[in-house]
């Protein structure tokens, strides 16, 4: 099965850990060379983010876990990359 190469995941996350840190964590995964974390939503209580990861082989159940660990829940997988290559999607006629 061909590699996932980048993964965009939707997650709600506590205020704790700071979102700095929880990149941090998420970016210590194996098989993950890096991970960008924007803020999308923040209320008093918990924080709407939107993380990128990029690595050569992403385990998108052991990402899953990890964001559980620190506190977050996946709402949803909104891109996927997978093969020898990340295929940038661009826009067509249809869009």
């Amino acid at each position: 099965m061909a590699p996932v190469r980048r993964l965009v995941v939707d997650v709600l996350k506590p205020h704790e850990p700071p979102l700095v840190e929880f990149t941090q964590q998420l970016s210590d995964i194996e098989g993950i060379d890096g991970v960008t974390s924007s803020l999308v939503e923040l209320d008093k209580e918990v924080q709407n983010v939107k993380l990128t990861f990029e690595g050569e082989s992403i385990d998108v159940a052991v990402v899953e876990a990890t964001v559980e660990t620190l506190g977050g829940t996946v709402h949803s997988v909104d891109e996927v990359a997978c093969g020898e290559r990340v295929v940038e999607d661009r826009r067509t006629y249809q869009d």
